[in-house]
């Protein structure tokens, strides 16, 4: 039972409350007298695990009646909080219907103004099986399960359940830790791990944390999801509580309890700059004592120790031997990448002929047959005897002129010099050459005449340029039907 005014107060008496084994009974204030005003008051019921509860309120029951109660009332939730669900909120004359709780706990406020007073309410429970664990049938026994503490600082921890024989790894426990503070002092509590096997079940596994008392009203904190908080409790007396039946046996915990003072620290104090005062002996000795790590800043002097302060001796030799074989064969492998001959470049020979390409692709080749002048000077006189010589040239017995031309392939050039035949050379002697007007040549010049010719592969070796005579005379330009022969 919680007894408390709405100024905090807790008067001399908020009804009362009888207790036994299978349920209890509780009244209002003065019941079956008027309430007196101005009142709160706050009443938890517990049932065993695997239990439910039943609450019944007697006929005899009045309270001022209120639009949606906001005045004088009764609240009722299902759980031990007071943001528990709420089931209901009521008031008048007419009293509530029998309520039944989920779980293991009910949480009750009668709440009283200043005004309009009426003889309250007497409410009684018992206690029901769970229907969750109708299949498990009735629970065994629970083995006694407490564990004294005290301190600056301290570990509480599952673990100890069976290290100290409290329980063994199969049973269900349900166990408690007191802590208890030097005077003057407070506790902070900080979780270091935690974790429930059925997570969000808390019928089955759960940590709980009370300030001042074990008992439900002074329940601080109820942890069964995937994340458990610090809790700071206001007393210097707190108690720990583990749940977990049968089935839930792996949940764990670890828990860190620090005794502090509020400021201002003595001498022997560290100040956490969170309004705690801790013993010096908790500073820098590896465990965050305050809220925010300033106890653990600035802690070079006394640094945990790091993985090369806890190699052993063998395990130092066997890293030792393993780095040097590493290095060992990295220096190998560098000296054999030195010493190792390197291949020469060897330039890639090409295919590409490049006598072909100019025998397929070479232009036609010209013969510069060059006529040396013997006189210095021409005049007009001179031409018809030049004129003469050169027909003799034409009609020289040459090869190079009647079967082939020097120097170049084998033409398929309909035309060609090389093809003609005996009755073409014939009717070229017939045709008369035109007059051609001689040339005044500019003395000490070469007379040039280009001559384009051919020739066969058959008679390319008998090919002899002495049988060309050379004349001294001046070039002269051919005439129009020579031109078309030659070409």
């Amino acid at each position: 039972e919680k007894q408390t005014t709405s100024e905090g107060q807790r008067p001399v008496q908020c009804g009362s409350w009888t207790k036994y084994a299978e349920g209890g009974i509780f009244t209002s204030p003065n019941y079956p007298n008027k309430y007196p005003p101005d009142r709160e008051c706050v009443y938890i019921i517990e049932a065993a695990p695997r239990q439910c509860i039943e609450l019944h309120f007697d006929e005899k029951y009045s309270i001022e009646p209120s639009w949606e109660c906001k005045f004088d009332h009764i609240e009722v939730r299902d759980g031990p909080f007071g943001f528990s669900p709420i089931i209901g909120r009521f008031c008048g004359q007419q009293n509530p219907p029998m309520i039944k709780s989920s779980g293991r706990f009910l949480w009750i406020k009668f709440f009283a103004d200043g005004e309009l007073e009426s003889i309250g309410f007497s409410a009684r429970y018992n206690f029901t099986p769970d229907p969750d664990f109708k299949d498990l049938g009735a629970l065994k026994p629970l083995p006694v399960c407490e564990f004294e503490m005290g301190g600056p600082e301290g570990i509480v921890e599952s673990v100890q359940i069976v290290k100290e024989g409290k329980a063994s790894e199969t049973e269900a426990v349900d166990c408690k830790w007191y802590i208890r503070a030097p005077p003057r002092s407070k506790i902070y509590l900080r979780f270091l791990d935690y974790e429930m096997q059925n997570s969000n079940e808390c019928k089955r596994n759960f940590v709980a944390v009370y300030d001042g008392s074990s008992s439900v009203e002074d329940l601080k904190a109820k942890f069964c999801s995937t994340v458990a908080n610090d809790v700071m409790l206001r007393t210097g007396l707190g108690v720990i509580r583990m749940w977990a039946d049968e089935g839930s046996r792996n949940s764990r915990f670890q828990m860190l309890f620090t005794s502090f003072q509020e400021p201002p620290c003595e001498a022997n104090a560290f100040f956490c700059h969170s309004n705690m005062c801790i013993n010096n002996t908790l500073v820098c000795n590896g465990l965050q004592n305050c809220v925010y790590p300033w106890d653990e800043n600035h802690c070079t002097e006394k640094r945990k120790a790091n993985l090369l302060d806890q190699l052993t001796n063998t395990s130092g030799t066997i890293i030792g031997v393993t780095s040097c074989i590493v290095i060992i064969l990295i220096v190998i492998s560098i000296i054999v990448q030195i010493k190792q001959p390197r291949k020469k470049f060897v330039p890639r020979k090409t295919d590409f002929d490049q006598t072909v390409f100019q025998e397929v692709f070479e232009p036609p080749h010209y013969e510069l047959c060059t006529l040396r002048g013997t006189g210095t000077t021409a005049d007009l006189a001179d031409v018809a005897d030049d004129f003469e010589n050169y027909h003799k040239l034409r009609r020289s017995s040459s090869k190079c002129i009647h079967d082939h031309h020097c120097g170049s392939q084998v033409s398929s050039i309909k035309g060609s010099r090389s093809n003609l035949s005996t009755r073409d050379a014939s009717v070229l002697t017939e045709i008369q050459p035109q007059p051609v007007k001689p040339l005044v040549q500019p003395m000490n010049r070469r007379n040039i005449l280009v001559m384009k010719h051919s020739y066969s592969q058959d008679a390319a070796d008998a090919c002899e340029i002495d049988e060309i005579e050379e004349v001294p005379t001046t070039s002269h330009r051919l005439s129009r039907h020579d031109k078309a022969v030659q070409r």
